[in-house]
């Protein structure tokens, strides 16, 4: 596919209504009506007046990542991963509009080799929630760490082109990636682009739209993420 010359968000916001949530017999509605949800309720937060700098701000950093992730879309359809909520919410207000959804939505987490239990629960119950099919490979160094990882993810999943990642550039390595949220792998990793609708995301910011938006702040909740 190729990119869309005119702005995606414009048009979503000015000019494309939001999708009936219908049942074919060919799809389930269960991944479209969470969809065609966050699409609402990311365009209503969208044309509000924001009453604060900060709500501001997320409105401005949502437009530009909202941007990324229809590009990646236009080019790679939607394979890949998630480590983001926020990447995730952004990314699924996007997909209610697409003509064919999966069941379930390809992802991969790789835990370090100790992760916190708290997280782990948090990662599991959110894959539920949005309908992601969640492959976990160990970030074990016995294993090769997370290139070994990624290798063995890639190796079971030959058709995925691309990965959407939730680094932010105050993240280990993130201060060299690209602006425009578009970046191949390094030498001697796999090869994929990684895309990164988020590069730009401050912390506080994060946690604004975890707090705006009722399903994933019932998730935080539940699990104690905090």
């Amino acid at each position: 596919m190729t990119e869309t010359a005119s702005d995606p968000l414009a048009q979503a916001v000015d000019q494309v209504p939001i999708p009936q949530i219908t049942s074919n017999g060919e799809e389930p509605s269960a991944l479209r009506s969470l969809c065609a949800t966050l699409h609402a309720q990311i365009l209503a937060f969208l044309q509000e007046e924001a009453p604060t700098e900060r709500l501001r701000n997320v409105q401005s950093q949502s437009r530009k990542s909202l941007l990324i992730i229809q590009r990646a879309l236009d080019r790679y359809d939607y394979n890949g991963g998630k480590d983001c909520l926020v990447l995730l919410i952004l990314y699924l207000s996007l997909l209610s509009a697409r003509s064919h959804l999966p069941a379930r939505l390809p992802a991969i987490y790789i835990p370090p080799a100790h992760p916190f239990a708290s997280v782990t629960a948090f990662t599991l119950a959110s894959a539920e929630h949005y309908h992601l099919d969640l492959s976990i490979h160990s970030d074990d160094k016995a294993g090769g760490g997370m290139r070994g990882a990624f290798e063995k993810y890639l190796g079971e999943h030959k058709e995925v082109e691309a990965i959407f990642v939730g680094t932010r550039r105050t993240d280990p390595h993130g201060g060299k990636l690209s602006a425009d949220g578009f970046d191949e792998t390094d030498r001697g990793w796999p090869r994929f682009m990684r895309v990164n609708p988020v590069i730009e995301w401050h912390y506080a910011e994060v946690w604004a739209v975890s707090l705006l938006f009722p399903v994933s702040h019932e998730i935080l909740g539940e699990k104690g993420v905090g």
